[in-house]
């Protein structure tokens, strides 16, 4: 193994530990309220889950937007700016938080009016969600700082700060519920608590592994008019790249609802199959921004190209692998998930679709990676708009043909798409 490969897996492997264990704070929210007694409160739990995973996913550029110009600068060795982006995406990160807290009224009546849930769901949402949404200060300047430290090469720290709040969720969650017989407040507080828990220890990490930067903090042009358009224009591709994704997975969500019951839960768990890659394939994504950003900020395209080469070869391993777990385990995968034997069978008849996913979507998360890491996030966008739009003209023209496999396809040549436009603007150098 060479010295590219071993930079490569010492960035990916804590970045995919720190993905895995993402949804385990939602599911442990679930596992809690299931034994409550009343579908209601997994129902609460889901609409409340759901709304934060669209506000934080489409804000997801505070991460990603920072840790692209961090290890540029890191790759120029310009320290002051390190600490600069660090305080600009900080800042933008509580700015953002401010507006969610104050318009929290207005997004909780616009999320229930496109979700629509029963009565009991709507008032048991409504508690969660009005304790949850005090934890968006710490979720989004928690973004900037793992942003920040995935630019500094850094990617062990989210990992464990990932692991201490999944922790402190069990923990909290469980004593408020089932001790002191809070039940979906306590759901709501223990989830704030993790929350501020890895905001805390971040910046506990922070100060004790880069206190040296202090002496960079340099207070002229921290907020030049300059450097914030530049942060600004990055984060607002991204931004506008996160739209077109969520445009894409909720309409998927929602066709598959309007076909019935059925076909929604064989899409439900076939997808269970591409978030599973997709946890592996960003950890590679992670770290493509790192090293891909400081070579590139360094102006060793040597090191750089090279890079590129080797993450395209795990890519294709790691696609490789999870093609051949899918033929083999798919199945048996797919019958852990439900014991419904209606659902389990009529996914056979889409399972080649799930098998698909690796090789097709393998491209477009190792060029996300090194996109952002360049920053080069304007091309990276017209790629999802264009990829986009190739999503929803093929369902449209094959929908009334092929149905639910028309849907399929579509999500299919949607993934492709991404790779094969992000690969053409990368050799007619737009990075």
């Amino acid at each position: 193994m060479n010295i590219r490969d071993r930079q490569i897996l010492s960035l990916a492997l804590p970045s995919i530990v720190s993905n895995i264990t993402v949804p385990l704070l939602g599911m442990v929210d679930v596992a809690i309220v299931g034994h409550l007694g009343d579908a209601a409160y997994i129902g609460a739990i889901s609409v409340g889950s759901m709304i934060f995973n669209i506000i934080y996913w489409l804000f997801g550029f505070l991460r990603m937007g920072t840790s692209g110009m961090t290890s540029q600068a890191l790759g120029r060795r310009d320290l002051c700016e390190v600490t600069r982006l660090l305080i600009r995406s900080a800042t933008v990160g509580l700015s953002v938080a401010l507006m969610i807290l104050m318009m929290q009224h207005p997004i909780r009546w616009l999320a229930f009016w496109l979700i629509a849930p029963e009565a009991e769901v709507q008032t048991l949402a409504t508690t969660y969600y009005h304790i949850c949404v005090w934890g968006a200060p710490a979720m989004l300047v928690l973004y900037g700082l793992t942003g920040w430290y995935i630019g500094m090469q850094n990617t062990r720290f989210p990992m464990v700060i990932s692991i201490v709040q999944n922790v402190a969720n069990i923990l909290a969650s469980f004593l408020l519920v089932f001790v002191f017989h809070l039940e979906m407040r306590g759901v709501a507080i223990g989830t704030i608590i993790a929350q501020y828990t890895g905001l805390i220890l971040s910046l506990s990490l922070l100060f004790t592994n880069y206190g040296k930067l202090r002496k960079h903090v340099v207070r002229q042009g921290l907020f030049a008019w300059d450097k914030m358009l530049r942060f600004f224009k990055v984060n607002s591709d991204i931004f506008l790249r996160t739209v077109c994704l969520v445009a894409v997975n909720l309409f998927f969500l929602s066709a598959g609802a309007r076909q019935g019951a059925v076909l929604l839960a064989v899409n439900t768990l076939l997808m269970q199959l591409y978030i599973l890659f997709s946890y592996v394939m960003d950890g590679f994504a992670f770290a493509g921004e790192a090293l891909c950003g400081k070579y590139y900020g360094a102006s060793n395209m040597t090191l750089y190209r090279s890079t590129i080469r080797r993450l395209f070869y795990w890519g294709v391993m790691v696609s490789l692998f999870f093609t051949i777990l899918y033929i083999v385990g798919g199945q048996r995968f797919l019958r852990l998930l439900t014991d419904d034997v209606a659902v389990v069978h009529a996914s056979a008849a889409y399972f080649a679709w799930a098998v698909a996913i690796p090789f097709a979507g393998m491209a477009a998360f190792v060029w996300d990676g090194v996109y952002i890491g360049v920053t080069a996030t304007r091309w990276m966008l017209w790629s999802s708009v264009l990829s986009s739009v190739t999503f929803f003209g093929v369902w449209q023209a094959f929908s009334p043909l092929w149905g639910n496999h028309a849907l399929w396809l579509a999500f299919i040549l949607y993934l492709m798409a991404r790779g094969v436009l992000q690969t053409y603007y990368y050799c007619k150098g737009k990075l």
